[in-house]
């Protein structure tokens, strides 16, 4: 669902990126408070698994499964998985952390569609689908079958709703001629379909999680359990993260995603082509300055990509720690 520059007007950029901007302020005010809070009681867990938790997300969103009968492939987003871990601002952050670097570094994404995808699978899938179904439909010591069918439910709100976000983005900005309607309806029933496949996988973490950790998930989904130590868990995840990134991402499927391939159907083929403007053309030149390696177009960009995400949160860790900010309590 990485939306390209070609889609996105200047001025749909401006606003996107003003409330993208504004979002990460809160999330990062949010993220500082709880921290400190932490500090206070010696748990010193979030921000590790924030960046252990972001780098799994990275390489997870390099296998590309395949939709059936469909032509299309999807990916996991991550939003809600996230947002369970680590609640919902500090989800958010992580997997803006992410969209930033896939857009700077892997050029996955446009620089000036950034807030667009950021708002699009980061803040609906955290801030939105998941506080609204997830966490005020669960229970205490909730069964499978319950913790199963609201990771695919609010999984797939999540994705549809963004599907919907990227049509009207498209639309206002009026810089392609995709019939709205066409492409509307083309989104969300692709998008439905890799909803369901990212609820599935989304379930299948936290019920390994909960069976092991359970006071790692924010919310009350957790039964009484003996707690293993947690430098041993974020380093399963970090060596998970890392097994995917450097072998299961050459399983990923080579179909198009969701979005290309919903722009396909309506486009008759034809590739869209980026507007002649100043604004579009300086962001084309960020991203190529930033851009080490461009489309993923190294056997090592999942290893490397997920070591980045974790160096990028940690140095987050030590700035946003007590002893170096002090952050307001009201």
């Amino acid at each position: 669902m990485h939306m390209s520059d070609a889609l996105i007007s200047p001025a749909v950029a401006a606003v996107t990126g003003a409330v993208a901007l504004s979002l990460i302020a809160v999330a990062i005010r949010r993220v500082g408070q709880r921290s400190a809070e932490e500090s206070l009681h010696h748990k010193h867990t979030l921000l590790p698994l924030m960046g252990i938790m972001g780098a799994f997300v990275f390489a997870s969103q390099m296998i590309n499964f395949t939709i059936p009968g469909t032509g299309s492939s999807g990916h996991l987003v991550g939003g809600v998985l996230l947002a369970a871990m680590l609640g919902p601002w500090a989800g958010f952050l992580t997997l803006s952390g992410v969209l930033l670097i896939q857009c700077l570094v892997f050029a996955d994404g446009g620089f000036l569609a950034l807030g667009c995808n950021i708002i699009n699978m980061a803040a609906i899938s955290c801030l939105v689908a998941y506080p609204i179904i997830f966490r005020n439909m669960m229970m205490p010591n909730a069964t499978v079958k319950r913790i199963t069918i609201l990771s695919i439910t609010t999984s797939v709100v999540a994705l549809v709703f963004g599907a919907v976000a990227v049509t009207l983005e498209t639309t206002l900005s009026g810089v392609t001629m995709l019939p709205m309607r066409q492409f509307l309806v083309y989104m969300v029933a692709i998008h439905l379909a890799v909803g369901i496949g990212e609820g599935i996988a989304t379930a299948a973490v936290l019920l390994v999680v909960r069976r092991y950790r359970p006071d790692l998930i924010v919310d009350n989904i957790t039964s009484p359990r003996r707690h293993h130590n947690t430098g041993r868990v974020l380093t399963l995840f970090a060596i998970a993260a890392l097994i995917i990134g450097a072998s299961f991402s050459w399983l990923a499927s080579s179909k198009p995603d969701g979005l290309e391939w919903s722009i396909e159907q309506v486009s008759n083929g034809e590739a869209l082509t980026t507007p002649d403007t100043r604004y579009h053309a300086a962001a084309a030149d960020i991203v190529e300055q930033t851009a080490l390696m461009p489309d993923y177009n190294t056997s090592l960009a999942g290893i490397l990509g997920s070591g980045a995400i974790i160096l990028v949160v940690f140095l987050a860790t030590y700035l946003f720690h007590p002893r170096h900010r002090r952050w307001p309590t009201d």
